[in-house]
């Protein structure tokens, strides 16, 4: 017989967004005209923000620039 292959558990961490009481009425009549909920359609609106920077690696050194080294002359 063939073992069967363990499927790998998925981590999901909560986001709290906030949005104004017209983005939220627009959001339900958006859901209730397609059928489905707002946590689907927020998902599938941002679903190719978010796909292929898992592991991406960001190296952000703030510089300090100084006003009077902008405007020299030099």
């Amino acid at each position: 017989m063939s073992k069967k292959k363990k499927k790998k558990t998925v981590k999901y961490k909560q986001v709290t967004i906030t949005i104004s009481a017209g983005q939220k009425k627009s959001l339900m009549n958006f859901c209730k005209s397609r059928k489905s909920t707002p946590n689907k359609i927020i998902k599938k609106a941002i679903r190719p923000l978010l796909e292929n920077y898992e592991d991406l690696e960001v190296n952000h050194v703030p510089s300090k620039v100084s006003q009077l080294q902008l405007f020299s002359m030099e």
